[in-house]
């Protein structure tokens, strides 16, 4: 008998980026602390864009579309996490502008069925000689288009 490797999970656009809950991430009540959701969203967006180059390395000069600044975030709650293991983290964008995009985010199970958590976040590119507003490059901006959530 051979054993068939687990399906992935599928979403009709963006990634699913797996995520791991750990017990010191839960509060005193034994639920995941509202401040983990963006932290886990981050890290997952981190090691997305990671996988295409862009990345900080500690020199804004050489940073490029990693040298960002965050606008705005929403977030609300829609189920409580009450347990450490593996969830997901799903990752599109909403928008992509010249200067600035918005994405769209679900904090959910690892398959993707169930969401805890959804929100928004606005970014800005910044020049990082004058801290004002820069263009995307031409290599993010192919990956973001990938990224785009389809109109309804």
């Amino acid at each position: 008998m051979t054993a068939e490797a687990p399906t992935a999970p599928v979403v009709s656009h963006g990634r699913l980026i797996p995520v791991t809950v750990h017990f010191d991430d839960l509060d005193a009540l034994g639920l995941l602390h509202n401040a983990r959701y963006p932290l886990m969203v981050e890290r997952a967006w981190t090691e997305l864009w990671n996988e295409h180059g862009v990345r900080f390395d500690g020199d804004w000069a050489a940073a490029g579309d990693a040298c960002n600044a965050v606008r705005e975030l929403t977030i609300g709650y829609e189920a409580p996490v009450t347990r450490p293991g593996t969830y997901a983290v799903h990752l599109w964008l909403e928008r992509l502008g010249t200067t600035g995009l918005t994405y769209g985010f679900r904090f959910c199970s690892a398959d993707g069925s169930e969401t805890y958590a959804r929100g928004t976040r606005v970014l800005v590119r910044l020049d990082s000689a004058t801290l004002r507003p820069a263009p995307w490059s031409d290599a993010f901006r192919a990956v973001g288009e990938e990224l785009l959530r389809p109109a309804d």
